[in-house]
């Protein structure tokens, strides 16, 4: 299937419609992220595949208030990203070092302090 960007527009007062919003929408079948982004942090960006732009905004209207669909797009980024990515395997460890960080061992010896003073 291919990745969908759908913005819808909701009015969020507080932080408990954020949150409530965020639940609603990451709880729908398909969706992979949520965001909260606009210049008023009004609108919400969910990516997914075979996502319901049409039953989550109506989801929206219902549980939240407000909700306008404002766009549904395909997403083609992430394909372009995944290309130039190179992966750096890293080189194996030597048969003589340990997988596990060293640790330095220090004894500390006390010895018996000279009854008599020397200097004197």
């Amino acid at each position: 299937m291919v990745q969908q960007k759908i913005v819808v527009q909701v009015q969020m007062n507080c932080d408990k419609c954020q949150s409530k919003v965020l639940k609603i929408a990451a709880v729908a079948y398909g969706v992979t992220s949520v965001a909260i982004q606009g210049k008023e942090r009004d609108q919400v960006v969910i990516i997914g595949d075979g996502v319901d732009s049409a039953v989550l905004t109506s989801l929206l209207r219902k549980k939240v208030g407000y909700a306008r669909l404002i766009s549904v797009e395909e997403v083609k980024e992430k394909e372009k990203i995944v290309e130039n990515v190179k992966v750096e395997i890293p080189t194996p460890c030597p048969s003589s070092c340990s997988q596990y960080p060293q640790f330095h061992m220090y004894e500390v010896v006390y010895e018996p302090s000279p009854s008599i003073c020397s200097i004197m």
